[in-house]
């Protein structure tokens, strides 16, 4: 299975890669290979196309083949399954992205991304999106031709990139520009409230539904909606996003006809979404199906040689103007060593804020820039060193991480199990089995009130 998709990512344009299997968990973590047309099969038995060290799996557990709608999956016979979400399954075609649970083993199947290569654009703004570098001018390449078309398109960037101007941009760019620009804030709510404000509801859908009310698709019908921090979409209403992307179509909470609309998705989200997939929080084939165009906003610290431009931009906004033509000096040059955690939303807060306190200065010079006292350097990172085989280091990583993390998750959610699952946008049994294998789970007084306020799913872990 090929999946064509746009991407400005530049490790993504070194080449188009065929469809490939990666090991999640189990003894073979950090396994990665390509995937042949005619498939594999999968086992314990060394003489199978992946052999799997897990004694949990089966000699000849399953096989996989890449097909034109996602991958076919068929069990052998395997004495301990094959699964997909907790279902076990005999011969199914499976979407991109999705995990199989062998035995102990989580095993993800990733397409092909046939990669299309585009020429950084000669504008130097999209919309209200500005910048020289050449990272901007690819994402205004990519923004300029997927505004012609009806793809959906996911922005991925840190908090304050400008992932909604380019939203806006690719609308206002675009044949829809006429029709409505709806935003929705997929992480402003509670999973009940978004489901309504999201697809609507009938009277009587639930207690307060006293009139029928239309969702945000339905106020997008004929333009574009923007959802916002779409990693934080609950896991339960991602299928019915799926369906209303494919079928454009969908059923209001508590209704039974579906309702049909002609809208265009743009999605944006600063979560390592692709991650997110992995780890069983997001859906691999709604990401698949977001991600025709994927747009990666670069952070203010990768582009710099915009600073200039962009202090022009923020202070005639504020009616300084009249400063512009002395933007330079030390000011501007503290402003390039600062290393931007909030980017370009930040950077005009500490414009709008200097030209306030600035008691009618004369220079850019003379306004005090306030930048925050304990972000003046970056943290360090830790140091990788190839001391080790790569995917040993790697897996060391990844433990590290999935510990901390889940450590953190715990002593936030009081121990509770169930608040934690929600907190993590997880599936409460897939966090059960990754505490496990982190060592933060045991069966003991101390996990017994956990289980008690998670209801009878706690006996699963």
């Amino acid at each position: 299975m090929r999946v064509t998709r746009v991407t400005n990512e530049v490790s993504a344009l070194a080449g188009t890669r065929t469809a490939r299997l990666r090991v999640l968990a189990g003894p073979d973590a950090g396994l990665e290979l390509d995937l042949p047309p005619i498939g594999v099969v999968i086992g314990a038995d060394r003489g199978c196309d992946v052999a799997l060290t897990d004694p949990s799996v089966s000699a000849r557990h399953c096989t996989v083949a890449p097909s034109a709608s996602g991958f076919v999956v068929t069990d052998l016979g395997s004495r301990n399954g094959t699964s997909i979400d907790g279902v076990a399954v005999q011969k199914v075609t499976a979407p991109p992205g999705v995990i199989l649970r062998l035995g102990h083993t989580l095993v993800q199947l990733l397409p092909a991304d046939e990669v299309v290569a585009i020429p950084p654009s000669a504008r130097d703004h999209v919309g209200a999106l500005w910048g020289d570098s050449p990272g901007m001018r690819q994402v205004f390449a990519i923004l300029e031709r997927a505004a012609q078309s009806d793809a959906s398109v996911l922005f991925l960037g840190e908090s304050g990139t400008g992932k909604e101007l380019a939203a806006r941009a690719v609308h206002d760019e675009s044949p829809r520009r006429d029709g409505p620009f709806i935003v929705f804030d997929c992480g402003a709510a509670t999973e009940t409230l978004v489901e309504s404000e999201l697809f609507g509801h009938v009277k009587g859908a639930f207690t307060g539904a006293a009139a029928d009310r239309q969702g945000a698709f339905a106020a997008a019908h004929g333009g574009t909606l923007f959802l916002d921090e779409i990693g934080d979409l609950p896991l339960a209403l991602q299928p019915k996003l799926l369906r209303m992307l494919e079928a454009g179509e969908v059923v209001p909470v508590g209704g039974r006809k579906p309702e049909r609309y002609d809208v265009r998705v743009v999605a944006a989200t600063h979560r390592d979404v692709f991650g997110e997939v992995a780890r069983g929080g997001f859906r691999g084939d709604l990401y698949y199906r977001l991600a025709v165009v994927e747009v990666h906003l670069p952070p203010l610290r990768a582009r710099k040689e915009d600073l200039a431009r962009l202090v022009a931009i923020f202070l005639e906004r504020v009616g300084a103007a009249a400063l512009i033509p002395t933007v330079g000096g030390p000011a501007l040059e503290r402003l390039a060593a600062y290393h931007w955690p909030g980017n370009v939303r930040e950077l005009r807060n500490v414009i709008t804020r200097a030209v306030a306190l600035g008691g009618g200065a004369k220079a850019f010079n003379e306004l005090p820039i306030l930048l925050r006292p304990t972000a003046q350097a970056a943290e360090p990172e830790t140091a990788i060193k190839a001391d080790r085989p790569f995917h040993d280091a790697k897996q060391a990583v990844v433990d590290r991480f999935e510990r901390e993390y889940l450590t953190d998750l715990l002593r936030r959610s009081g121990g509770n199990l169930s608040a934690a699952a929600r907190l993590a946008g997880l599936e409460r049994k897939f966090l059960y089995k990754v505490l496990e294998r982190a060592g933060l789970r045991q069966k003991s007084a101390a996990s017994a009130n956990d289980d008690a306020d998670d209801g009878p799913d706690g006996a699963d872990a």
